[in-house]
């Protein structure tokens, strides 16, 4: 059974416009290359060329920031949510 990914406006000129999308893995680095296998494009969007999650990129489990879990190495199984959330920085 798949998970559910909540996909941010900014990245959903690259799931056709989708809000959410789901697919199916074992871990967040799983799901990332899962969704970059569906969707071409998203793993540049969100990952350095290392393989690494960009520091602006938020990526939240069941609403729990998986920086405090295992970060790419977090577990995830069938109805888990995952919000992805770019940073937003700015002002004066």
């Amino acid at each position: 059974m798949p998970v559910k990914v909540l996909i941010p406006t900014p990245l959903r000129n690259l799931t056709g416009n989708a809000a959410e999308v789901e697919v199916e893995a074992a871990d967040i680095a799983g799901l990332i290359n899962a969704l970059e296998a569906r969707h071409p494009g998203l793993k540049e969007r969100l990952c350095d060329p290392s393989g690494k999650l960009r520091r602006f990129v938020n990526v939240y489990l069941n609403e729990e920031d998986i920086r405090f879990l295992k970060a790419e190495a977090t577990e995830i199984k069938a109805g888990d949510e995952i919000s992805i959330v770019p940073a937003i920085a700015g002002g004066c």
